[in-house]
């Protein structure tokens, strides 16, 4: 159980790539990167907020409550 990242779904479903992203919102190509690929372990306030502006959307559409059990 745990938090994890929903932004390579939004990303694909508007055709978006990760270094486009990062050079949108300003943002470090490899933070970005680790949370598109749901490698992080923390999720910063200013990137959150500047995806959720990004991809015009919630929170819980960028990230999602694993609710399964993990090994």
């Amino acid at each position: 159980m745990g938090v994890r990242s929903n932004l390579r779904v939004l990303a694909e479903s508007r055709g978006v790539g990760i270094r486009q992203i990062a050079r949108d919102i300003d943002y470090r190509y490899e933070t970005v990167r680790q949370m598109y690929n749901d490698e992080s372990k923390q999720f910063p306030r200013d990137l959150l907020y500047k995806l959720c502006a990004y991809f015009d959307c919630d929170i819980n559409e960028l990230l999602v409550i694993d609710t399964e059990p993990q090994e």
